[in-house]
């Protein structure tokens, strides 16, 4: 899977629209990366990449970048 295709997954779950994020995208600048949308992404992580997600691993994804980082390493 290509970076592109895992922003556009990203942004699927995020439920935002495609082609709004790139791998420098800061998350805080993300209005729609609230509580809900860690969740929808730790179910998302799971799913489609066996990667469990905890607490201080979403508190340490600062760009869109950070978590493609755990994607790749899947």
């Amino acid at each position: 899977m290509t970076n592109q295709e895992k922003i556009a997954l990203l942004e699927e779950t995020l439920e935002i629209d495609e082609g709004t994020l790139t791998e420098d995208t800061l998350l805080e600048d993300v209005d729609e990366y609230d509580s809900m949308a860690k969740l929808s992404l730790i179910v998302m992580m799971d799913d489609e990449f066996a990667v469990k997600l905890t607490g201080d691993m979403i508190k340490g994804f600062q760009t869109v970048g950070d978590i493609l980082a755990v994607m790749e390493k899947a």
